[in-house]
């Protein structure tokens, strides 16, 4: 197979293949990331395709399900994942679902009526790394585009059919920004349909410009018991028929599962819970224990 470097999947995909098609991020200047910092943005060649399809035929000729890796592989044009699609269905013709990461603005160069052909070959379902509906916070953080951009490119994908999850994450406009952060994430996040909310704190990693900001006192992180506030109010705020993951460090809190809106209730007052007597110490080690996204 050609893995080029350290793959990242998301873990609550169920088992399956995995099918590198990029490697390195086409933004790759979000201030609160170094995942693909020294990883020069490429698109695997066809031929390298064709051949991990081949070894991955070798072993699981009857796969149903495929992983497309890379940090945003629906990048590529429609031709391209076109192309790609029928490649998988010549070697693997078992295969009704594909799975990938993406970037709001990755659906831009994508007609409705093409996304719906990705879709009828496959294209099941995108991880749209969101991070936050606030247009402050967005260009606080360089992520390259704004809350109306998510709605109008998710309003595609529904569209066309294609599910995607969407993730908040926790902290990143710190104290100056937090409430309209998970209010006006909040907004944006319930007029969309996405299947999955993900929800994911904040840790700043070395070599990240917002940690370099930090330290020269131009961004001030919030406290553990103030990423739990802002997690309830954006939790509180948030009106999605859909399933509901945080990576917090909360210990003891059944957050994560499916049917949001009927389980909101029981979300927010574990969350006050943890405010009011969680082991913010403890919570405050795990983050600072953590090596990546």
């Amino acid at each position: 197979m050609h893995y080029t470097g350290t793959l990242y999947r998301n873990p609550y995909e169920p088992p399956s293949p995995m099918l590198e098609i990029t490697q390195g991020c086409t933004h790759n200047a979000c201030k609160f990331c170094t995942m693909y910092k020294d990883v020069p943005f490429r698109m695997s060649p066809l031929e390298w395709v064709e051949e991990d399809l081949r070894e991955i035929a070798s072993w699981a000729p009857d796969t149903r399900r495929l992983q497309l890796i890379g940090a945003d592989p629906f990048c590529m044009s429609f031709s391209r994942l076109d192309r790609i699609c029928d490649l998988v269905h010549q070697y693997l013709p078992q295969v009704k679902i594909m799975t990938m990461a993406a970037r709001v603005d990755n659906v831009k160069n994508k007609t409705v009526e093409e996304l719906r052909i990705l879709r009828e070959k496959g294209m099941a379902e995108v991880n749209l790394g969101v991070e936050s509906g606030d247009d402050w916070t967005l260009e606080r953080i360089n992520k390259g585009y704004h809350a109306a951009d998510i709605l109008e490119q998710t309003r595609k994908l529904d569209q066309a059919g294609i599910a995607y999850w969407m993730t908040f994450l926790n902290g990143v406009a710190g104290r100056e920004h937090s409430r309209e952060h998970a209010l006006h994430s909040a907004e944006i996040f319930s007029q969309c349909h996405p299947t999955v909310v993900g929800t994911g704190g904040l840790t700043l990693f070395p070599g990240t410009p917002l940690l370099e900001e930090a330290r020269r006192g131009e961004f001030e992180p919030l406290t553990e018991k103030e990423m739990l506030e802002e997690l309830k109010l954006f939790a509180e705020n948030l009106n999605c028929d859909c399933a509901f993951i945080t990576h917090h460090t909360i210990s003891g809190a059944n957050l994560t599962g499916p049917d949001f809106l009927g389980r909101k209730e029981k979300i927010v007052a574990a969350l006050q819970n943890s405010i009011d007597h969680g082991d913010l110490e403890r919570m405050a080690a795990i983050r600072r224990g953590k090596r990546t996204l």
